[in-house]
């Protein structure tokens, strides 16, 4: 899932799995392949579409990607380099 090889990659896959188990209980279906994917679909068009998200301020991340007057919250640390100017 993550091609980059990068640990903060894989914590956004992690979480993402974490989400899909936890939220839609995925692991407890007893389903084939080819039926689990279209389950996986509906799960993410849910989770995207009507969810509300704390980080999203209450909204869903499909209309706060929409919208442009509204920041969305983000717990990214932002590096030392980037904060200083360069001289």
């Amino acid at each position: 899932m993550t091609e980059k090889y990068d640990p903060y990659a894989n914590a956004v896959a992690e979480r993402i799995n974490g989400i899909l188990k936890q939220e839609f209980f995925l692991e407890e279906y007893n389903i084939d392949l080819s039926m689990m994917k279209k389950v996986v679909k509906d799960a993410v068009s849910i989770y995207n579409d009507y969810r509300p998200h704390y980080s999203c301020h209450m909204n869903t991340p499909n209309k706060m990607h929409r919208q442009r007057k509204i920041n969305m919250r983000t717990y990214k640390k932002i590096k030392l380099e980037e904060l200083v100017p360069p001289a």
